[in-house]
């Protein structure tokens, strides 16, 4: 079964599909609806914007130590 899709921008009510010759003689089914664009959000909007919803979560971690022994250390 071959599909074909096309997204175009129509400038007139008219639109002329050319099928494929194995398409001949069969039933097809054609369906056109508009598809609804969210205009792009500028990359460093959303980094500000994730940022800001994350701001509660950060954690200080300047002073934190890590000791590899303790941590490794299941006998205690």
């Amino acid at each position: 079964m071959e599909l074909i899709r096309e997204i175009i921008v129509p400038t007139d009510n008219t639109y002329l599909l050319k099928l494929p010759d194995e398409m001949i003689g069969k039933q097809v089914e054609v369906i056109a609806f508009e598809i609804e664009t969210k205009p792009v959000e500028d990359i460093e909007e959303r980094r500000k914007r994730i940022r800001e919803s994350l701001a509660d979560l950060e954690v200080d971690l300047s002073n934190f130590k890590f000791d590899r022994d303790e941590a490794n250390n299941y006998d205690e």
